[in-house]
């Protein structure tokens, strides 16, 4: 089955500490992952971030609102023990927990009102009836932003000049840590033709490998005859490795015929060029940066 959503865990596992006892809750994924039958892959399943499981983000989510409701205490950290108000919702038999059940808590409604001014209306109302988790909206709206820069810058690249496309593609390699010096760089790839540049860069600063480096601002897709000609003046050429850099798409054959070769050769499609030049600010420039925080429970630990 999928991964459940935080709402959909929150009377699992208020049932799971109907015995009273403290749990840990790492003891309680390992049973919401026991009662939902997930699998090794939904369980290893990351958020967009790859910072932490999608089902761990989730069920200490659903704690966290439990908390706040009343419905659970805190007595340590990492611990968590049902209240009485949690044995009273309990006995009530509801037939599933939710953050509409959990408004009826005047402590509840204080912790998700964080702004009571009349334009935050629109946003609180998304926000409650969304099944994410606070990590994952801001995840998933990250991701929404970054598409649509992605898709922008793209819609440049393939409109800017080959002398532009040059110096730029330069400028994204030396951000990586290619190529020496400036300098260096645009004189390796000095050589321009076909819509694309072609020339040798260092691998690193001190110049002991070498790369040689395609570059094509091409509308549509690179198949494989355009890569066995690469590996072919890369041969001519004694060299080993090779990065070949199109603005527009690689083809499944090329891209399973390089998966074969012997010869180590990186295809970087306009998609991954621009998502490199977002990573590497070429291009783009930063507008506002959010900066998450958690509590130290270390901080406030008095023993």
């Amino acid at each position: 089955m999928a991964i459940p959503d935080y709402q959909a865990i929150m009377l699992p596992l208020l049932k799971f500490a109907s015995d009273g006892k403290e749990h840990s809750i790492e003891e309680a994924r390992g049973k919401m992952a026991s009662i939902f039958s997930l699998t090794d892959e939904e369980k290893k399943a990351l958020l967009p971030s790859g910072r932490q499981t999608v089902f761990s983000n989730r069920v200490a989510w659903a704690k966290v609102y439990l908390h706040h409701a009343g419905i659970l205490n805190s007595p340590r950290r990492g611990y968590f023990q049902i209240s009485e108000r949690g044995r009273e919702v309990l006995s009530e038999n509801p037939r599933d927990l939710n953050v509409k059940y959990l408004e009826r808590f005047p402590e509840f409604i204080e912790f998700r009102t964080t702004d009571k001014k009349p334009k935050k209306a629109a946003a609180q109302v998304q926000i409650e009836s969304n099944e994410e988790t606070p990590e994952e909206m801001l995840e998933s709206a990250y991701q929404r932003l970054r598409a649509d820069l992605t898709a922008d810058v793209l819609g440049r690249l393939k409109n800017c000049s080959p002398e532009f496309f040059e110096r730029l593609v330069v400028e994204v390699l030396l951000k990586m840590g290619y190529g020496g010096s400036r300098t260096e760089a645009g004189e390796a790839i000095g050589a321009s033709g076909d819509e694309g540049i072609d020339g040798i860069i260092n691998e690193d600063r001190l110049g002991l490998d070498v790369i040689y480096l395609q570059a094509k601002r091409w509308q549509g897709t690179v198949g494989r005859p355009e890569i066995q000609k690469f590996v072919g003046a890369l041969h001519g050429k004694r060299a080993k490795k090779g990065i070949f850099i199109t603005t527009g798409t690689f083809s499944t054959e090329a891209l399973d015929f390089v998966s074969k070769i012997e010869s180590k050769v990186a295809l970087i499609d306009g998609k991954q060029l621009a998502g490199m030049m977002i990573d590497f600010n070429v291009g783009v420039t930063p507008q506002a940066a959010y900066e998450t925080k958690r509590v130290d429970s270390d901080y406030f630990d008095e023993e």
